[in-house]
């Protein structure tokens, strides 16, 4: 009754405005439709021009990152385009009244809803994609993605837009589509396995905090060692150091095996655990004058000095017979070789000494000679700088070892057995 009464009125100013006949005629009804949608251009042009331009300005004004977000995601724009289709859709039964023209009225009202609902599917998506990056804005230590529930969301919002949409093309209730799906749920479920998958890895990675943007992990399985790049729902990228991009479903990181170097990244130390083998030919007990050899080295004075009385007072007090070298106890050159890596380690500045290990220690001996291992953590974790320090360490100890009368095994080479004459071969 209230739309029947604001049409009279409207159809009572009009003629006598003089743009309609009191006949009302079909093309009558035109002519209002078209005022509708000039009326609802009007509007539209006054939400850009007044509302969006005085948003974009007082976004510009302050300092939050988010509504500079907002406006160059043109999300106001989408949310205004809905005002002129509530607005055409409010109006419609003026132009054509439903007593008269209800096929017509119901078709069109139809259309006009679709719009609506298909304009605030647009708009809810890119209000979650905002959430998302406003939320990677805020969270930059953490660096937790959400990108994976943003998608879910966005996927069951399309999903309900579509049954809402099939139910006003079929004039059917959606509550009554829903149910019918309830049977066809073992296909749905077929259909969006790997939907389904890929959120429920989504919340394990997230809740146990498996994985974030930005960490590099190896998964040798995908061939996967570099940094992730993204997690989405169906995929998370991995840019390889060759630069190469590998995709892994997200439900695999969670069946099976990967490494996350994140925790020594956040420790600030990174683990040096390499070895030199030494040709076992060249251990001997220290002469005194290897001793006072050894004793110039600066790293070197004290210990001797120390470990020197320590033995002499343990050999004097068992009473030990110092004329034969097995008996008692005495310094190796390979054990102060150890002595001096471990106190080189100790006091260098690029060692991480602060609750990490550091020590150099024998392994099992091989073919190949004694393994002797230094494990000890650089305090900078970049891999170029890394590198660059061990190399430096390790340039440092091969060329050092032959002052401590010692040598480094490695195998005959070519060129070594050319060097050789028949002589020496012979003898």
């Amino acid at each position: 009754m209230e739309i029947d009464m604001i049409q009279n009125l409207v159809s009572k100013y009009l003629i006598k405005l003089g743009i309609i006949h009191d006949t009302n005629t079909y093309w009558d009804n035109i002519i209002i439709l078209l005022i509708i949608i000039a009326l609802a251009f009007m509007a539209d042009f006054i939400c850009r021009k007044i509302f969006l331009e005085a948003f974009r300005r007082l976004a510009r004004k302050t300092k939050n990152e988010w509504d500079d977000l907002i406006v160059d995601r043109k999300i106001i724009n989408k949310l205004m385009n809905i005002i002129p289709a509530i607005l055409i859709y409010a109006l419609l039964p003026l132009a054509f009244p439903q007593y008269e023209y209800a096929e017509l009225l119901d078709l069109l009202l139809r259309l006009c809803t679709i719009y609506i609902i298909t304009v605030s599917l647009r708009f809810m998506n890119a209000s979650l994609n905002i959430i998302h990056d406003i939320y990677s804005l805020k969270d930059k230590k953490k660096n937790k993605s959400l990108k994976g529930f943003v998608q879910i969301i966005q996927v069951a919002i399309i999903f309900v837009g579509i049954i809402i949409i099939i139910g006003v093309l079929i004039n059917k209730s959606p509550a009554t589509l829903f149910a019918g799906l309830g049977a066809s749920a073992a296909i749905l479920m077929l259909v969006f396995k790997d939907t389904i998958l890929g959120f429920v890895a989504g919340i394990q990675l997230s809740a146990n905090d498996m994985l974030r943007p930005g960490d590099w992990i190896t998964m040798e399985k995908y061939g996967a060692d570099g940094t992730v790049m993204d997690v989405t729902l169906h995929a998370v990228k991995i840019r390889n150091f060759d630069r190469t991009i590998t995709t892994i479903p997200p439900y695999a990181l969670v069946t099976d095996s990967f490494q996350n170097w994140r925790g020594m990244f956040d420790s600030g130390g990174r683990r040096v655990k390499r070895s030199i083998y030494i040709d076992m030919n060249s251990v001997r007990f220290c002469t005194p004058e290897m001793l006072d050899k050894f004793r110039k080295i600066s790293l070197l004075t004290d210990y001797i000095e120390e470990k020197e009385k320590e033995l002499q007072e343990y050999n004097e007090t068992h009473h030990i017979d110092a004329s034969v070298l097995v008996n008692g106890r005495r310094q190796t050159n390979l054990g102060i070789f150890r002595a001096y890596l471990q106190r080189y380690l100790q006091q260098s500045p690029l060692v991480h000494h602060e609750g990490f290990f550091c020590m150099v220690c024998h392994l099992q001996p091989t073919e190949k000679g004694l393994p002797v291992e230094l494990y000890f953590f650089i305090n900078r974790t970049e891999w170029t700088v890394y590198e660059s320090i061990q190399a430096d360490v390790f340039d440092h100890i091969l060329a050092i070892i032959p002052e401590f009368d010692l040598r480094v095994f490695q195998n005959i080479s070519g060129s070594d057995l050319r060097n050789l004459t028949i002589k020496e071969i012979v003898t």
